[in-house]
């Protein structure tokens, strides 16, 4: 077979050369060409196919994988940035939450000041009658 290798001049572990193959064996089988058999009974004799069809075929299987890989970064990278975004939100809600608590203690303040100054005003009202 003049357009496969052996696998063990590749210089890869066997966890990567049959990674390797896998996503040979996905790339040809996704393309539908015949190469799939080829690929299949190089890898039943310890070779790895490198003929320009399954080379194609391995690389544009790539290029997908590496598309998909970057849309699912891009996705996390936005739900990365939509939970900062809340985080935020939540912050700039518990400060206004905190500050209509100082301003429900002020009007606290302020009504009992009104009471304390109906007091007043119902003394002075009181001591005018006397007099």
């Amino acid at each position: 077979m003049s357009s496969s290798i052996p696998d063990n001049q590749l210089g890869l572990s066997q966890s990567e050369v049959q990674l390797l193959r896998q996503h040979q064996q996905i790339a040809l089988s996704q393309q539908g060409s015949s190469s799939s058999r080829a690929a299949s009974h190089a890898s039943s004799q310890g070779r790895l196919l490198l003929d320009p069809t399954s080379l194609q075929a391995l690389s544009a299987h790539f290029d997908r994988l590496m598309y998909s890989i970057q849309q699912r970064w891009q996705y996390s990278n936005r739900a990365g940035n939509a939970i900062q975004n809340a985080d935020a939100e939540i912050a700039r809600f518990r400060a206004i939450l905190r500050e209509i608590d100082e301003l429900q203690v002020e009007f606290d303040k302020v009504r009992r000041i009104g009471e304390i100054v109906k007091g007043f005003k119902a003394r002075v009202q009181h001591l005018e009658r006397r007099i």
